[in-house]
C-alpha cells in the first residue's frame, strides 16, 4: 500500500509540472498584438505593405488570413529568399506574381517575434472586416435621414398655396365691390360716372399721371434721376467687366487644398512647379498625383478618378494607355489678354507669397478667384 501511495505522490507531482511548462509554452508563444504592432513599425513593414489595401506586396490582413500554415508565413517573413532558392511553389507563386520584386529578409526576428506581427495584422484585419459589415446599415440609415420631404407633403404644400390664392382672389373682389357700395352711399361717387358692362365705374386711371406730366419741376427731376442711374450703372458696368472675383466653379475632381496645403503643409509649389520656374504657374500634371496616391490608396471616389484617367489598375499596379484620358479642369484666374503677368518675377524675384495674391488658399476647400484682378489691386502690392 505503501509503495502505491508514492507512485500516486510522484504522478501527482509529474502531471503538476507538465501543466506548468504547458501553460508556460502558451504564454511563450502566445501573439501580443502591442508587441507585434511595434515590431512592424520600427521594421518599416509599412513602407511596402498596408493591411487592406495592396501596394509594393501584397494586402497583409486577406493573404494572412487566408493562409493556414503559421510555419510557411513564419519562414517567408524570416528569409523568403531560401523559400524561394529551394523552389517552394507558395513562394515561387507570389513571387512572380509580383514581377519578381526582391523582398527585405528578416533574419533578426525570431520565431515570437513574427507571431507578434501576425497577431498584430490579424487584429487589424478584423477592424477592417467588422467596420466593412458596419457599413451598409450606417449608409442605409443616412439614405433614410437625406431622403427629403415625401411627395405627400410636397403636394400638400403646392394645395396649400393655391387654396390661398384663390381665397386673396376672391377676397380682393369682395373687397372692391363693399368700396365701391360704401363710396355710392357717401355720395362720393359721381352719380353720371360712366359704367362698364359689368356694371363698375369707368375710372380714368392716367389721371394722376397727366397731372404730374404737367408739372415742369417734376419732369425735370425724373430725367435728373433717370441720368444718375444710367451714368451710374454704365460705370459699374465697365468697371466689373471681366472681374470674376468671387468665381468658383465645379472642377471635375473635388480637390481640396484645405487637406493638401492646409493639413498636410504640402508645399504649393510641389505641385505648381512653375510659378518659381517660369510666366504660368501650370496645371499639376497626373504623375504628380501618382506620386503620393500610389502607395496613399484611400478609398476615395475622387481619388480613383484620377485612377481612371491614368488607367491605372490598383490590383496589378499597371497602366493601361487605351483606358486614358485627360482630366478637363476648369479654369478660374484668367488674365485680359493685354496684360502680361510673370510668376517667377513675382515668386522668385519679388519673393510674393501665394496667399497675397490667391487668398488663404490652405483654408479653401474648393478654391475660388480671390481678389478682383484690377489694376488697383497690383498697384498696393507694389507700394508695400
Amino acid at each position: 500500500m505503501r509503495n502505491i501511495s508514492l507512485i500516486l505522490k510522484q504522478i501527482s507531482r509529474l502531471l503538476v509540472i507538465v501543466v506548468c511548462f504547458a501553460s508556460l509554452g502558451n504564454t511563450a508563444y502566445a501573439q501580443d498584438p502591442a508587441k507585434g504592432e511595434a515590431l512592424f513599425k520600427s521594421s518599416n513593414c509599412g513602407s511596402c505593405h498596408k493591411i487592406d489595401i495592396r501596394m509594393t506586396g501584397p494586402a497583409l490582413g486577406p493573404t494572412i488570413a487566408s493562409e493556414p500554415d503559421e510555419n510557411y508565413l513564419i519562414k517567408w517573413i524570416q528569409n523568403n529568399q531560401a523559400l524561394i532558392a529551394a523552389k517552394n511553389p507558395k513562394a515561387l507563386t507570389i513571387y512572380n506574381q509580383y514581377n519578381q520584386s526582391q523582398m527585405s529578409v528578416f533574419t533578426n526576428l525570431s520565431d515570437q517575434d513574427v507571431k507578434d506581427i501576425l497577431g498584430y495584422v490579424k487584429a487589424e484585419w478584423k477592424k477592417v472586416e467588422d467596420a466593412k459589415k458596419a457599413a451598409p446599415a450606417g449608409a442605409a440609415g443616412a439614405a433614410a435621414a437625406d431622403s427629403g420631404p415625401s411627395n405627400v407633403m410636397v403636394f400638400g404644400l403646392i394645395g396649400v398655396i393655391v387654396i390661398a390664392f384663390l381665397i386673396i382672389l376672391v377676397l380682393n373682389r369682395v373687397i372692391g365691390t363693399l368700396e365701391r357700395l360704401l363710396l355710392q352711399k357717401q355720395g362720393l361717387l359721381p352719380e353720371d360716372l360712366e359704367e362698364d358692362e359689368t356694371g363698375k365705374p369707368k375710372v380714368d386711371r392716367l389721371a394722376t399721371v397727366k397731372i404730374l406730366a404737367k408739372n415742369k419741376k417734376f419732369v425735370f427731376f425724373v430725367v435728373l434721376c433717370g441720368v444718375i442711374g444710367l451714368g451710374s450703372w454704365t460705370w459699374v458696368t465697365l468697371w466689373n467687366t471681366n472681374v470674376h472675383q468671387g468665381y468658383q466653379p465645379v472642377q471635375p475632381i473635388k480637390y481640396s487644398h484645405q487637406l493638401h496645403a492646409g493639413a498636410m503643409k504640402i508645399d504649393c509649389q510641389y505641385c505648381h512647379s512653375g510659378a518659381y520656374k517660369g510666366k504660368n504657374a501650370s496645371i499639376p500634371s497626373l504623375n504628380v498625383c501618382m506620386n503620393c496616391h500610389k502607395v496613399v490608396k484611400t478609398e476615395s471616389p475622387e481619388i480613383q478618378k484620377i485612377y481612371n484617367a491614368l488607367g491605372y489598375d490598383t490590383q496589378t499596379q499597371k497602366y493601361d494607355s487605351t483606358k486614358q484620358k485627360p482630366i478637363q479642369w476648369v479654369r478660374i484666374h484668367n488674365l485680359p489678354d493685354f496684360a502680361y503677368f510673370n510668376h517667377s518675377q513675382h515668386v522668385k524675384v519679388g519673393g510674393i507669397r501665394c496667399q497675397t495674391c490667391h487668398g488663404q488658399i490652405q483654408e479653401m476647400q474648393e478654391v475660388y478667384q480671390y481678389s478682383p484682378r484690377v489694376r488697383k489691386v497690383s498697384l498696393l502690392i507694389f507700394n508695400r
